[in-house]
């Protein structure tokens, strides 16, 4: 009878926040006259204490303000429209580096030949394809029509398709076969299949976000990113699965599985791409990360991602979750394939106003004596069950002639910025939450974006505010590590979600497997901007080894 009694006072307690704040579903929230004892209430919920002539005197302002509320909720504003307060994640007196960007330097292909069978390309690098299509010993059109087909004929498993672009993918391949064959050729991704996350919009198509109340959704224009690999000549043949609103691997078409092990989901959120790269049917893929949806499906699939430093990218065309922590990258099998592709898509628009122009210029040669190289050493330290693959990898760094210098990364306040995400999110679906049709998503535990959405109703501005003050101090603190490039467990201590909070680059890739036959992965962060030094370290890490050369035997084709 207790906890009966004590369930019913935190219900009271809600239900007066919800009056306060205009926010009951279905009604207009202004019915109810703010009295002294709804202002007693809420502030428990805040953690503040206020005298009663201090209460008293508060009554006309929240009336004010929950008119207020009703007003801006009379305006009808799309996921498009982003706040008019953008975030910047240089510290004070660092700039956007400036110059050009120059070709990149790619290695030499390991395949040469085309192999007896076609099928055999499915599991190729970016690099190799494109040596193949520039000499024209493959076309785009059969290696399109070959992935196609194993989309089709592999996504009952794994769940990863939402739909298929297979008549724009044909028309665009024979296209780039044509050009190529009159001496026309753009570039590393003519010709090359590809997979993007869907959400991220393409005209003609269904941009349904994974979750059911947007699975008819058109959205009248095409992605910067999509155009830019339209641009590239790079062949788009599917809009691959995310967990519904970026969130896990489970959408409205089921879960999207794990190739190495369909026994499991493959993490999200973006689950599709990295399912579909790992199983080889696409040739690169994209997806997004606000708090590790690249970091974790690659680590779960076995794939190689870039999360590139937040602004790099364009993220026009993208549905919004977090407008200060959202970032596109390439999930792909390589490295280099990373870099490749972030050479095509990276640059600002005139739409997304975060987006920047920094000069990119990548090679595949490093000389690590010239490099400070850092450890997170509290995480290495930290008996965890993947130790000995990280272990492992810091070795081969020292084999490099890395000399690793231990860091620590800033925490302080850090456990109440989850407060940006959750506050970013709920506005970005603030009218799924006010119409109820928020019931629609499948997945309606604790743990997932409705009730998420709901809390968040409850989060003061000034905590906010201040939560982002706090995260601007941890960014003036990133700026002192004084390390190029820095290595990490890739789930370890807080590297997660301070390097997204901060918006620094990452690489996540293969460095091992479980006796299981999972794999397992390995991070490298890099400074702001220092996509092209980042990617060449880890490639150097990853040619040392064959992880990233590993595939689920199981969709290795007929």
């Amino acid at each position: 009878m207790r906890n009966r009694h004590k369930f019913l006072g935190f219900a009271a307690l809600a239900l007066t926040c919800a009056v306060l704040s205009g926010y009951m579903v279905g009604a207009s929230g202004t019915g109810s006259a703010i009295h002294d004892e709804m202002i007693a209430a809420a502030q428990q919920l805040i953690g503040l204490a206020f005298t009663p002539s201090e209460r008293d005197s508060m009554h006309s302002d929240l009336g004010d303000y929950r008119k207020g509320y009703d007003a801006l909720r009379a305006v009808d504003l799309p996921n498009s429209v982003p706040p008019a307060i953008d975030f910047n994640p240089r510290p004070a007196g660092v700039r956007v580096p400036e110059g050009k960007s120059l070709p990149i330097v790619m290695s030499a292909p390991i395949h040469h030949k085309r192999p007896k069978h076609l099928e055999d390309l499915a599991f190729y690098s970016v690099r190799d394809l494109a040596y193949l299509i520039r000499t024209r010993q493959v076309t785009s059109a059969e290696l399109t029509r070959m992935y196609i087909d194993r989309l089709k004929r592999f996504d009952p498993q794994l769940h990863c398709v939402i739909t298929l672009t297979e008549k724009r993918a044909l028309e665009q391949a024979r296209k780039v076969d044509k050009e190529i064959a009159a001496g026309h050729y753009r570039g590393p991704l003519d010709g090359i299949p590809y997979g993007a996350k869907d959400l991220l919009a393409v005209s003609g198509y269904p941009t349904t976000w994974g979750a059911a109340p947007y699975r008819d959704q058109t959205i009248d224009m095409t992605a910067t990113v999509i155009r830019r690999l339209d641009d590239a000549g790079a062949v788009l043949i599917a809009k691959l699965s995310l967990g519904a609103l970026a969130w896990g691997d489970v959408w409205f078409g089921g879960k999207t599985r794990n190739p190495w092990n369909t026994e499991q989901g493959s993490s999200g959120s973006s689950a599709g791409p990295a399912s579909a790269t790992a199983a080889g049917l696409v040739a690169f893929s994209i997806g997004t990360e606000t708090l590790g949806s690249i970091v974790s499906p690659s680590t779960r699939c076995g794939d190689t991602g870039l999360r590139p430093t937040y602004g790099s990218v364009s993220r026009a065309g993208a549905m919004a979750l977090s407008w200060s922590m959202d970032k596109i990258g390439p999930i792909c099998r390589t490295v280099e394939d990373c870099a490749i592709v972030f050479d095509a898509i990276h640059g600002s628009d005139d739409i997304d106003r975060t987006a920047v122009d920094a000069p990119f210029a990548y090679t595949p040669t490093v000389d690590f004596k010239r490099l400070r190289i850092g450890y997170l050493k509290s995480a290495f330290d930290a008996d965890y069950p993947t130790k000995k693959f990280d272990e492992a990898t810091l070795n081969v760094l020292r084999g490099l002639g890395a000399r690793l210098i231990p860091i620590e990364l800033p925490t302080d306040g850090l456990q109440g910025l989850s407060v940006i995400l959750s506050a970013e999110a709920a506005a970005a679906f603030d009218k799924l939450t006010r119409t109820n049709r928020d019931d629609l998503m499948v997945r309606q535990i604790r743990n997932a974006w409705p009730n998420t959405f709901r809390g968040a109703r409850f989060i003061p501005a000034v905590e906010y505010i201040e939560a982002n003050r706090v995260r601007y101090t941890i960014m003036q603190k990133m700026q002192n590590l004084d390390v190029d490039v820095w290595v990490s467990p890739s789930f370890g201590g807080n590297n997660l979600l301070i390097t997204n909070l901060t918006g620094h680059p990452c690489v996540v890739m293969p460095n091992g497997f479980r006796k299981d036959g999972t794999p397992v992965s390995i991070t490298f962060m890099g400074k702001l901007y220092g996509e092209d030094v980042l990617l060449a370290v880890a490639n150097a890490v990853q040619k040392k080894g064959d992880y990233h050369l590993r595939h689920p035997q199981q969709f290795a084709g007929k």
